[in-house]
């Protein structure tokens, strides 16, 4: 479904002037408030090695100061999504609550934090209020870019996520305290969820539906084969994805200790290696999507982060230039195919449906990535940092296996072309 359809022609045509006119700066706004909205997102994880130094707890207690905001993210958009909240109410309105009410939680641990419980606590609430966040800016973002669009203006929405994340460890390179890194990202994301409600406005392919109360969507979601296979793949993704972006400075670390390499910034290696090649990865991803198939482009940037898993062990004591070149490649395959596998999701999903489908989707992928960001530490312990990534390949095995099984299916279901005809062709 792409959600373009409309009552008669004289709406459409009306739908196509007001996205020509309003939707490249819609779609550059909406873009900025997710950077700026999810600068809190990893704030904690990125003063983890201080916090750990001032309230004396183990690394195995530590993790529990990023997972809780997992599993906060994951309750809200479960949630959400059996409520249908994100087809529900303005969009515009819910996403800038959400942001002010994540940024207020962030300067509450700033200010009153005193250890781990109460730590805990306060991201978990973190978490929840970004299930508004998040979700609900893919679904503003589509509705504001046409089928043809929507692989880019996602890789564009993605890109803002990567870089939003990894803006605390650019925050924590100027040597802050932890807790005015986490003032600041706090501000920063205050300041996105008020130009939200300042400029950010629905746009018109799903902005005029109503839609009421439909918890067996997600009952029908689940069932529905084709968007199940999309969503087997993008758990594979996410199984690699956060483990990588919350790991990635200890990984660096151990190296830096083993290979005796100095005199560099770790957050602002991280920084690069994430935020910025992340950002050239989405955008690159959302053109070849539009260009080349989603289908391609995503199993293309899974088989590339997966071999990279594989040969993160060989490049963990190589030289440390060497290593920033292949982490900087890891970090853009590893985040590149995120908006195709929503823009799947939301082609064959009902409109009217696409803010929970997009939920659901995420709320199931970040519940597994509580599990392999667990994971990746416990398996360092038992043979060290150098390998510790190893275990993070079956996630993009399995989003291929899905991928290429999705791609069966969707050729079978397709008319067969007539012969002579040259416009005939399989569109991903």
């Amino acid at each position: 479904m792409s959600g373009e359809a409309t009552a008669n022609p004289g709406e459409a045509d009306d739908v196509t002037g007001q996205l020509g006119k309003r939707a490249p700066r819609q779609r550059a706004l909406i873009a900025g408030v997710q950077v700026m909205a999810l600068a809190v997102w990893f704030s904690a994880s990125a003063v983890v090695p201080s916090l750990q130094l001032e309230w004396q707890i183990s690394a195995a207690a530590a993790v529990w100061v990023t997972a809780s905001t997992q599993v906060g993210f994951v309750l809200g958009a479960t949630a959400s999504a059996l409520t249908n909240l994100a087809d529900r109410l303005r969009p515009d309105w819910l996403l800038a609550w959400s942001a002010c009410g994540a940024a207020s939680a962030t300067v509450a641990f700033a200010l009153w934090a005193e250890g781990l419980v109460i730590a805990v606590l306060l991201r978990f609430a973190t978490g929840v209020f970004l299930a508004g966040v998040y979700p609900v800016g893919m679904k503003l973002m589509a509705s504001w870019s046409t089928p043809a669009q929507r692989g880019r203006a996602f890789g564009l929405l993605i890109g803002a996520l990567t870089l939003g994340s990894t803006l605390p460890h650019l925050i924590g390179a100027f040597e802050l305290s932890w807790k005015a890194v986490l003032l600041v990202a706090a501000g920063v994301t205050m300041a996105g969820g008020i130009l939200c409600a300042a400029a950010v406005r629905p746009g018109p392919l799903f902005e005029s539906r109503s839609v009421s109360l439909d918890p067996g969507f997600v009952r029908r979601m689940l069932r529905n084969r084709a968007q199940r296979l999309v969503n087997i793949s993008y758990y594979g993704h996410m199984w690699e994805l956060y483990a990588l972006w919350t790991w990635l400075p200890s990984f660096m670390l151990a190296s830096q200790d083993q290979t005796s390499h100095s005199g560099w910034s770790i957050s602002a290696i991280v920084f690069f290696c994430i935020g910025v090649a992340g950002v050239i990865g989405c955008v690159i991803g959302g053109w070849a999507a539009d260009r080349h198939g989603r289908a391609v482009t995503a199993g293309l940037s899974l088989a590339i982060s997966g071999g990279c898993c594989l040969l993160s062990a060989a490049f963990f004591d190589t030289s440390w230039p060497v290593l920033i070149a292949f982490s900087s490649l890891w970090g853009a395959a590893v985040i590149a195919d995120s908006g195709v596998f929503s823009t799947l999701l939301s082609e064959a999903t009902e409109p009217e449906h696409v803010g929970t489908a997009l939920t659901i989707q995420t709320a199931l992928g970040f519940l597994v990535t509580i599990a392999s960001i667990q994971i990746v530490p416990i398996t360092a312990v038992f043979v060290g940092w150098q390998y510790a990534f190893l275990i993070l390949f079956i996630g993009p095995l399995a989003g291929v296996a899905a991928l290429y099984r999705f791609r069966l299916l969707d050729i079978k279901s397709r008319p067969r072309p007539k012969v002579g005809d040259n416009h005939a062709r399989l569109a991903e």
